[in-house]
């Protein structure tokens, strides 16, 4: 499973071994012992990789064989839009932060992670 924390600071991707039923059975348990509202429902959700990646067509590819669940699309010449089905879970009905899961066969998973990090890590060279 996929899992993006969307903050005021950012967006933070990472992969979970744990279903979505676990992590939604955990944040209801929260939520209930903090007192504090619990909203989900199913979405979408996007992020953007530089185009320039050389594992994007490894990607593309795997989408296209086995991509229910996300969709590719140029926005620009500089980047790609990746956007995903999900389920979004925050503390209210409008919230901009929250938590966005994903589930997709374990490849896509695995090039989606290893791409959001390889992007992250070229952005931190430029600050």
């Amino acid at each position: 499973m996929l899992k993006l924390t969307y903050t005021d600071m950012g967006l933070h991707l990472e992969r979970l071994a744990q279903s979505p039923e676990e992590l939604v059975a955990r944040r209801a348990i929260l939520a209930l012992r903090m007192s504090q509202n619990l909203h989900l429902e199913p979405s979408r959700a996007a992020f953007l990789l530089p185009a320039d990646l050389p594992e994007l067509p490894i990607l593309e590819a795997a989408i296209r064989r086995e991509g229910k669940a996300i969709a590719l699309c140029s926005v620009c010449d500089d980047y790609v839009e990746v956007s995903l089905r999900g389920m979004w879970i925050a503390p209210e009905v409008d919230a901009h932060e929250g938590i966005f899961v994903a589930v997709m066969s374990d490849r896509l998973e695995f090039l989606l992670h290893k791409l959001w990090q390889v992007s992250q890590t070229q952005v931190s060279f430029l600050l």
